[in-house]
C-alpha cells in the first residue's frame, strides 16, 4: 500500500478494529514489511502474521545505545579482570 502512497498500517489497523467488533476468526497478514518500524507497528497492531526480508528482523537486535552500553560494559569487565 505504501508503494501507491496508501498508509498500509492504516488499513491493517482498520481491518484489525472490523475484525475485532464483528469476532470474525480470522488471522491478519501483513504482507512485504521492509522497515523495522512498520513491523513493529504491525506488532502492536494487532496483525498475526508478517512477511518481510530477513535483514528488518535482524534489525530488531541492532540498536545503537544497546551496542554502545556493551563496548562500555566489556570495557569494564576488561579494566576490572586486568
Amino acid at each position: 500500500m505504501d508503494d501507491i502512497s496508501q498508509d498500509g498500517l492504516d488499513l491493517i489497523a482498520q481491518i484489525r478494529l472490523i475484525y475485532d467488533n464483528y469476532g470474525y476468526g480470522t488471522e491478519i497478514l501483513a504482507a512485504s514489511i521492509r522497515h523495522t518500524i512498520h513491523l513493529i507497528k504491525c506488532a502492536e497492531i494487532g496483525a498475526d502474521v508478517a512477511t518481510c526480508p530477513l535483514n528488518v528482523i535482524m534489525a530488531l537486535l541492532k540498536h545503537p545505545l544497546t551496542d554502545s552500553g556493551l563496548e562500555k560494559f566489556l570495557a569494564d569487565h576488561k579494566k576490572a579482570n586486568g
